[in-house]
């Protein structure tokens, strides 16, 4: 008797987005930590220049971005497991 081989498993639209989102939300964080690096050694921080324009957006993203990453990986993580768990069952949309 020979096994049959089990039917590839199909990523869905919400794992793209939630991955999509994942790689945006790091590279967007990191380029952020990066501007401010080269802001402060060119003395764009001197006397409250940090304060306004677009670099208290460019904080926030930087402090709150890869935290958000963090929490939408182990989404990422979960929405994999329901979805493998079905399909070993039979029960998902993955299997035919």
């Amino acid at each position: 008797m020979t096994k049959k081989a089990p039917p590839p498993v199909r990523i869905n639209r919400t794992e793209r987005i939630l991955a999509l989102a994942v790689v945006t939300l790091v590279a967007l964080a990191l380029a952020c930590f990066i501007a401010v690096i080269v802001a402060t050694s060119l003395g764009a921080g001197a006397n409250d220049g940090f304060g306004h324009g677009i670099w208290p957006s460019v904080f926030f993203i930087q402090y709150y971005g890869l935290p958000l990453a963090f929490l939408l990986i182990i989404a990422l993580l979960v929405s994999n497991a329901v979805r493998r768990s079905r399909a070993a069952n039979g029960r998902g949309h993955g299997s035919a």
